[in-house]
């Protein structure tokens, strides 16, 4: 039994790797770390105007930023990971730590924002007086300072993936901003001192759909469950089209940080090994698969292997 992976065979049919791109991911560096250390300093900026005020808007806006700082903070890992070797003992590098990291901010600032929810409804019946021009001066300068790290989150948004995900985040942190200061002209105008707890309700439906989404992505990922977008059936038909299979199974289909798509499979054939493997090769890349570890091996064999679905490996042969 021979074992043929993409990275010992075929290696001009899609696995190129770009060693030019060295500024624009200093670059995508760059403008992710400003955007970090302004967010960051926003968060507590909010988080103390929340407590000083009284303003659960400012507390729900903070907790909002404190996501966006941990969703930055894992795209500025990914870029820098991206650029670091794998090793003898991380053969896959550590690019989980980006999707563990993401679990737990998705768990903490979910459930955060729940508490927010339920503290802002409970202070309706209470009457809480909120200090409405800290709360709208605080909120200025959270909107100042996401319109800064928006403009320079925007200049490489092109280049990264990372980069444009934490500026569409930037984009959302400013309709928060928006939200509060509103609120607080509103509470400073008319007195109305329940404008606070919706402009908390909408904040909170901005985040928490959020946090959901990124926790079923990062379990999905470390469960290793089929990428969004691929289907195993016809991962399986297209191979099983090729000329000379005359059979596949163990196909596993799964990502590493989310960013990327890994397969395994056996395929069964009497055809020339090398050639069959180049096919598999470009029709996989074809599919969106990022790599591809493909053992060829003869009728029958299949019988001496243990295999992670025997049934199915017996109906298609």
């Amino acid at each position: 039994m021979k074992e043929h992976s993409a990275s010992s065979h075929g290696q001009s049919h899609h696995h190129h790797h770009d060693h030019g791109g060295v500024d624009v991911a200093d670059a995508s560096v760059r403008s992710l770390a400003i955007a970090l250390t302004i967010t960051g300093v926003v968060f507590f900026a909010e988080l103390i105007g929340g407590w000083l005020s009284g303003s659960m808007a400012l507390l729900a806006d903070a907790m909002h930023m404190l996501s966006d700082a941990t969703g930055m903070i894992i795209a500025l890992v990914a870029v820098l990971i991206g650029r670091k070797q794998v090793s003898r003992f991380a053969t896959f590098g550590y690019r989980r730590a980006e999707v563990l990291a993401a679990a737990v901010n998705a768990v903490t600032v979910g459930v955060v924002s729940l508490w927010i929810v339920y503290e802002a409804v409970s202070r309706l019946g209470r009457g809480a007086e909120i200090a409405s021009r800290t709360m709208i001066l605080i909120a200025i300068i959270g909107l100042v300072a996401n319109a800064a790290s928006a403009l320079v989150l925007h200049r490489q948004r092109k280049d990264s993936i990372n980069v444009e995900g934490a500026y569409l985040h930037v984009l959302v942190d400013m309709a928060g901003s928006v939200a509060v200061i509103v609120a607080g002209i509103v509470i400073a105008t008319t007195g109305f001192q329940a404008a606070d707890v919706i402009a908390s309700l909408i904040i909170a439906g901005m985040v928490l759909p959020r946090a959901w989404e990124l926790l079923k992505s990062s379990t999905s990922i470390l469960l290793e469950r089929v990428p969004e977008g691929f289907d195993p059936d016809v991962v399986s038909e297209e191979l099983l089209a090729l000329d000379g299979v005359k059979g596949i199974h163990d196909l596993h289909l799964w990502s590493m940080s989310g960013n990327n798509v890994l397969c395994t499979v056996h395929l069964i054939t009497h055809a020339d090994h090398g050639i069959l493997l180049d096919r598999a090769q470009e029709k996989l890349a074809e599919l969106g698969v990022d790599h591809a570890t493909i053992q060829i091996e003869p009728p029958g064999h299949v019988n001496h292997e243990v295999v992670c679905a025997p049934e199915e490996a017996r109906e298609t042969l």
